[in-house]
């Protein structure tokens, strides 16, 4: 991996996320998981480069957020899809994602979790966090078409972008 400044960053992140998709990853070398996510940004907020993403309580990677500062946004390639459908329906409750899917952990130099297969990875620290709720859509079809029997809410989090990495190949 190498490190790349964020003026550097030329990614189109709408077509990214929501086509490629990417792992929200979170926790120690001991323990982590690792899930597939399509919903989320970046932007500029509080002076700072931030990602925004959301989560259902639900999640099995929602603990590992919950319980660290930190956490990661890795961005695999279209050829990795088999990879994202993988960490995307199964629970890392049940199955261990990494030995099924493949992946390989790579650590940063602040012990964050990547891997090997990540084309770009977005190292954050969390700024803020909050749950959705129904009071505060504009849009109240969406409460039922998102969450009607999907679960609960999700919580939204924003974190500062510290640290990007990409292949070195790249």
């Amino acid at each position: 991996m190498k490190s790349l400044e964020i003026k550097e960053l030329k990614e189109n992140f709408i077509e990214t996320i929501s086509k490629e998709w990417m792992l929200v990853t979170s926790g120690t070398r001991d323990q982590f998981n690792t899930m597939t996510a399509s919903w989320g940004g970046i932007g500029f907020l509080w002076n700072k480069a931030v990602a925004f993403i959301f989560i259902r309580p639900e999640r099995y990677t929602y603990e590992f957020i919950e319980q660290n500062d930190t956490l990661t946004l890795s961005f695999l390639g279209e050829d990795h899809r088999s990879i994202y459908t993988l960490c995307g329906s199964l629970s890392g409750r049940d199955t261990d994602k990494i030995k099924a899917s493949g992946l390989i952990p790579l650590f940063t130099p602040t012990g964050n979790i990547t891997f090997e297969q990540a084309r770009l990875t977005l190292e954050c620290r969390k700024l803020y966090g909050q749950f959705l709720s129904t009071e505060s859509f504009q849009n109240r079809e969406f409460i039922e078409k998102w969450y009607g029997e999907h679960g609960h809410l999700h919580k939204m989090y924003i974190v500062e972008i510290v640290n990007i990495w990409v292949k070195k190949s790249q």
